[in-house]
């Protein structure tokens, strides 16, 4: 049984870190594109983050230069930088998998190639 478990969101003041964590399971972590996202009230989800089984990297327009996502396949733990915050950044965040084994995100950034999510962790940055 795939599980998802985000943990490390929590309130902070702009310009400060938070750095999530995705634990992994029920799967072979390494197999599998992973990826970050996130919604927050009144707004669509956005695509944060992704990265393939082979450590390559995509980000959205909005987090380039702030956010960095890597993966331990020692730990099957996703994890997501998040530098230099934003009060536009409060959400809730989401690591999720996609569907398809073969490592590459196929689907980059769009939650629609993501079949299983986590439950999210809450950030908050205040002004």
């Amino acid at each position: 049984q795939v599980r998802l478990e985000e943990s490390g969101g929590g309130p902070v003041q702009a310009g400060g870190s938070l750095r999530l964590s995705c634990a992994a399971s029920g799967y072979n972590f390494r197999s599998y594109c992973m990826g970050w996202f996130r919604r927050a009230p009144g707004k669509e989800r956005e695509g944060v983050a992704a990265i393939d089984s082979y450590n390559a990297v995509l980000y959205g327009d909005s987090v380039k230069g702030r956010f960095t996502t890597s993966r331990d396949s020692e730990k099957n733990t996703l994890y997501l930088e998040m530098n230099n915050l934003k009060p536009e950044d409060t959400a809730m965040y989401y690591c999720a998998r996609v569907i398809g084994s073969g490592g590459y995100c196929y689907s980059g950034l769009n939650a629609g190639g993501f079949h299983y999510w986590g439950q999210g962790t809450q950030v908050t940055v205040s002004s």
